[in-house]
């Protein structure tokens, strides 16, 4: 492509900006013109991994394509470590150029808050580095590339707990640091736990007993309790079919996998005590013999600093 076709693509973009920014006719979003995509967000996709796809769908570089939507861009950075920032007007001059409403955008985008209240400043957006908490991770591949016209398969977002498993295309992304999702077509629980995780959600304490159960989970990974050979037999079908989760060089497959790996115990915790009444500690025994058979064990060892029975002992009312 010449730096006329370049110029020219930003340009157009910028003048139809310019022109609803001046009406402040922001509902009427304009029409395409001819040979345009219309490209649509993922959901709890990053504001930057967005705005980067549609710079790839015109064959723009990022800066070109915010250059050409009047909105000036500071500082640098790349997603997952780093975030796009963008004010008040800058919002608006994105929802011109993608012919979105706003308010469905703001929907989509989890992260496309305006930085200030201003309406009268020059657009602009700012990169700023996110904690490691923070990150978005890789989104599907073939949903991306589905969203994105052919034109990238490489998306990032800040997905919610039960949408860790992409059903459809059977793939996952557990962990910032992964730059290529993983394949799970040889681990068929997954799937089942997503559909089961679907299902806990109808539930009125869905949010509470999955935040308990995650962190019970985690614990007795990180300290190889109850489930390990379980989890380290998943962990290894998982890494046979992903060589890239051996040779990521800042972190091991058990740490970045952790998440996977004991998602579909997660889910059957979580949703066991969602369901336990809320009774006096003197019936955690029965308990743990309850949520021991959910868990497809024999028994779960009775020791007064496991997080389970401190969780039944201590926290639940």
């Amino acid at each position: 492509m010449s730096r006329t076709d370049v110029t020219t693509r930003a340009a157009a973009g910028a003048a139809a900006a310019q022109r609803i920014v001046a009406a402040g006719t922001w509902l009427r979003i304009p029409s395409a013109a001819p040979g345009v995509s219309r490209v649509r967000p993922l959901p709890g996709e990053a504001t930057a991994s967005y705005t980067q796809r549609l710079a790839d769908t015109y064959q723009l570089t990022l800066p070109q394509l915010l250059d050409g939507a009047n909105i000036t861009l500071h500082r640098h950075g790349t997603p997952p470590a780093a975030e796009l920032h963008l004010n008040h007007t800058a919002t608006q001059h994105l929802a011109v150029l993608t012919r979105t409403p706003l308010p469905h955008l703001t929907r989509a985008l989890p992260r496309l808050v305006p930085t200030d209240d201003a309406h009268h400043i020059a657009a602009a957006a700012r990169w700023k580095r996110l904690d490691a908490e923070q990150q978005p991770v890789r989104a599907c591949a073939l949903c991306t590339r589905h969203r994105s016209h052919g034109t990238t398969d490489t998306a990032w977002v800040h997905r919610p707990p039960h949408r860790l498993v992409c059903p459809r295309h059977h793939q996952a992304a557990p962990d910032p640091r992964l730059a290529t999702t993983v394949r799970i077509q040889g681990v068929p629980e997954l799937a089942a736990a997503h559909r089961a995780h679907q299902r806990l959600l109808r539930h009125p304490r869905a949010a509470t007993a999955w935040t308990a159960a995650r962190a019970i989970t985690t614990r007795w990974y990180d300290h190889q309790q109850h489930l390990t050979h379980r989890w380290h037999t998943r962990l290894t079908r998982l890494c046979k079919a992903n060589p890239h989760l051996t040779t990521t060089g800042n972190a091991s497959p058990a740490l970045l996998t952790r998440d996977l790996v004991t998602y579909p115990e997660t889910v059957t915790l979580a949703r066991a005590l969602a369901a336990l009444p809320n009774r006096p500690h003197r019936d955690t025994g029965k308990a743990l013999n309850l949520i021991a058979h959910r868990l497809g064990l024999p028994r779960l060892a009775s020791n007064a600093n496991d997080p389970l029975r401190a969780f039944l002992t201590h926290t639940r009312h």
